[in-house]
């Protein structure tokens, strides 16, 4: 993963980039541009910069880790946090999230993002849904005895 990213006409450090997300322009058609944005590089601070790359592309492009059900690529080497999500009456987004994804800012800030999927955002694993269960231990198995080597003839 390079160090400096080009977004567009920016030079983003990595180690800024918290996610990128779909870009949707906001409803009231106000947003206009010459340029087909497709993706919204989200920095540490929540500032973000815009990018003709789609979230998946993106992650392809830069090594990030991709969640398909969010549309989302989530930075490797930003320590999120995971914690579970439930609607209540005060806030019920239209969206099924599942998890609410947690970092801080450079300040020290807390920071957060609703998501569906968790194993991909902490670990990187390929299939969506599925947590990856603790690798049983192997059963203790004897192990032969060392072979000592034959002692060298002195000259």
């Amino acid at each position: 993963m390079p160090n400096i990213i080009t977004v567009g006409e920016e030079y983003v450090p990595v180690e800024q980039i918290a996610y990128i997300e779909l870009f949707e322009p906001p409803a009231n058609g106000q947003f206009k541009s010459d340029k087909p944005w497709k993706g919204r590089v989200v920095l540490l601070n929540r500032e973000s910069v815009l990018t003709e790359d789609t979230p998946h592309d993106f992650a392809k492009a830069n090594e990030f880790r991709f969640l398909p059900e969010d549309n989302v690529a989530t930075n490797p080497m930003i320590s999120f946090r995971v914690r579970r999500f439930k609607p209540t009456e005060d806030f019920n987004p239209g969206k099924p999230y599942e998890t609410q994804l947690q970092w801080r800012d450079p300040e020290g800030n807390p920071r957060r993002k609703l998501e569906t999927v968790i194993a991909i955002a902490l670990r990187g694993e390929t299939e969506p849904g599925v947590e990856r269960n603790a690798r049983p231990r192997r059963p203790a198995q004897p192990r032969a005895p060392r072979k000592r080597a034959a002692p060298r003839a002195e000259a």
